[in-house]
C-alpha cells in the first residue's frame, strides 16, 4: 500500500505540473507590442496607461482593456482591435 501511495503522489504532482505548463503557456504568447501598435496607428501616444490596458486584454478581460484604451483617446474601433490582439495574437 505504501507504494501504491507513493505512485499516486507522483502521478498527481504531474498532473499539475503538466497543467500548470498548459496553464501558464498562454500568458508567454501574449501580444502586448501588437496591441500598443495599433493604439500608436490610430494617433495615441504609447503610455504606461496604454500598455497597462493591454496588459488587461492580455488576462482577458477585454471590457477593461477597451475602457482603459478609450479613456487615454484611442478610438473605439481601434480600442477594441487592439484589445483583442493582446488577447488572441496571430
Amino acid at each position: 500500500m505504501h507504494t501504491a501511495a507513493r505512485i499516486t503522489g507522483v502521478l498527481t504532482g504531474l498532473t499539475l505540473t503538466i497543467g500548470g505548463v498548459a496553464f501558464a503557456a498562454p500568458a508567454a504568447h501574449a501580444d502586448i507590442p501588437a496591441c500598443t501598435n495599433m493604439v500608436r496607428q490610430s494617433g495615441v501616444e504609447v503610455s504606461d496607461a496604454v500598455t497597462m490596458a493591454c496588459t488587461q486584454g492580455v488576462h482577458g478581460d477585454l471590457r477593461g482593456c477597451v475602457s482603459a484604451l478609450t479613456q487615454v483617446g484611442t478610438p473605439g474601433g481601434a480600442a477594441n482591435g487592439a484589445c483583442r490582439l493582446a488577447a488572441n495574437p496571430p
